[in-house]
C-alpha cells in the first residue's frame, strides 16, 4: 500500500464510499431507460466499454505500468467487475432495483461476516440481516420475485464480493490505475456480449450520450472513489458500509422508476443505516487486520 493510501484519514475513504454508492445507484437507475433499446446487456456495454474508453485517455495508465505487480490479480478484479455489472444489469430486468441490490448484498455480508473478530462486528452484521429480510418481500405473496432475477441478483453478489478482494489486492499494486485497468479487462467480458445481443443498436446516436452519463456515474466516478475506500478500510468494515447499497438502491429506484417503499421497508432503511453508521463509528483505525500487499 501506498503511503499516500496510508495518509488518507478515515473520514475521508468513509465520505469516498457514500459518494460511489449514491451514483452508482443513481446510474443503474438510468441505466434500466436503455434497456428496451439494447436490453441488459447493451447497457452493460455501453456503462463499462464508454467508461474504459474515457479513463484510458484520461490516465493513459501503459505509461505507469509496473512489471512484475501481480497482473492475475488485477485480471481477477476485471473479469469480476465485468461479471458482477452484467448479472446485476440482466437481475434489473425482472426484479426492483432496490431488491436487487438487497440480494447482491449477500456478497459483501459474507466478507463482513467471515472477517468479524468481535461481537460488536457480528452485532451490526446480524442488524443488517434483519434490515435485509425487511427490505426483501419475502411475506408478501402479490410481489414473489422471479427467480430467474433473483439468482441473476445473487451471482451478482459473489460478483461483488470477489470484486473487494481482488480490488483490495489489485488497488496496493497499481494504485490508482487498478481502476482504468479494472475496466477495461470488465469491459472485454460486457462488451462482446452487448454487440452479440443488442447490435447496431448501440450505435444509435441518440443513445450515446445517455450511455455515458452511465458510464460515467455508474462507472467512471464510483469505482474511482471506492478504490479510495479498498485501499484504506479493512475488507469486513468496507463490506458492512456497503449495505448503506441497498437503502441508496431503494430511494433512487423510488425517485427515478416509481418503485415505493412500505413502512417495513422504511424500517429495514433504518435498520441498515443504524448498522452501517455504527461500523463506521467503532471502526476507527484498522489495527489488527493490515490490508493485503
Amino acid at each position: 500500500m501506498s503511503e499516500s493510501h496510508r495518509q488518507t484519514p478515515l473520514w475521508v475513504a468513509i465520505a469516498a464510499l457514500l459518494v460511489a454508492m449514491s451514483s452508482y445507484q443513481c446510474g443503474a437507475a438510468i441505466a434500466e431507460r436503455l434497456f428496451p433499446a439494447v436490453g441488459a446487456q447493451g447497457a452493460t456495454a455501453f456503462r463499462l466499454g464508454l467508461a474504459a474508453t474515457v479513463l484510458l485517455l484520461w490516465r493513459r495508465p501503459w505509461r505507469r505500468w509496473r512489471r512484475g505487480a501481480g497482473w492475475r490479480v488485477l485480471w481477477g478484479y476485471g473479469l469480476s467487475m465485468g461479471a458482477m455489472n452484467l448479472v446485476f444489469y440482466l437481475a434489473l430486468r425482472t426484479i426492483p432495483l432496490g431488491i436487487a441490490v438487497a440480494l447482491e448484498f449477500t456478497g459483501p455480508l459474507a466478507i463482513a461476516l467471515f472477517g468479524s473478530r468481535r461481537a460488536l462486528d457480528v452485532a451490526w452484521v446480524l442488524l443488517v440481516v434483519f434490515g435485509l429480510a425487511l427490505l426483501l418481500p419475502l411475506h408478501r405473496q402479490d410481489h414473489a420475485l422471479d427467480p430467474v432475477g433473483v439468482a441473476y441478483a445473487l451471482a451478482a453478489g459473489l460478483g461483488w464480493a470477489l470484486y473487494i478482494l481482488f480490488g483490495q489486492k489489485a488497488g496496493a499494486a497499481y494504485g490508482n490505475d487498478a481502476v482504468t485497468w479494472g475496466i477495461a479487462i470488465g469491459a472485454l467480458l460486457a462488451v462482446p456480449a452487448g454487440v452479440a445481443h443488442a447490435g447496431p443498436a448501440l450505435l444509435t446516436p441518440s443513445l450515446l450520450p445517455l450511455g455515458l452519463g452511465v458510464a460515467v456515474l455508474s462507472s467512471v466516478l464510483p469505482y474511482s472513489l471506492e478504490m479510495i475506500a479498498l485501499t484504506r478500510l479493512p475488507a469486513r468494515h468496507f463490506s458492512v458500509l456497503l449495505s448503506l447499497e441497498p437503502v441508496i438502491a431503494s430511494l433512487a429506484g423510488s425517485a427515478f422508476l416509481g418503485e415505493r417503499l412500505g413502512p417495513l421497508q422504511w424500517l429495514a432503511v433504518a435498520a441498515i443505516v443504524v448498522a452501517s453508521a455504527g461500523t463506521a463509528y467503532t471502526a476507527r483505525k484498522p489495527v489488527t487486520e493490515p490490508l493485503p500487499n
